[in-house]
């Protein structure tokens, strides 16, 4: 079986802070700079594991204030 994409992998990572409440509801996620830094990854990647789980409706974006943890 082939190996998760880079961006699976940090969608998955961030889904279990968000369900373990690490990340709790209202929390501002790290910028995507942050991100990137703290996993070794591009941009594009973290784009796209954010898409994923805004898609699950885990997370929800407000136009240039930053990412947070959606309320269950």
């Amino acid at each position: 079986m082939p190996a998760k994409p880079k961006w699976e992998r940090l969608a998955d990572h961030l889904r279990s802070q968000i369900e373990s409440g690490e990340l709790a509801p209202g929390d501002k996620l790290p910028s995507t700079a942050e991100l990137c830094r703290e996993h070794g990854v591009s941009a594009i990647v973290v784009r796209q594991a954010i898409f994923k789980l805004r898609t699950e409706g885990l997370i929800e974006g407000v136009q240039g204030v930053g990412v947070f943890v959606a309320e269950r």
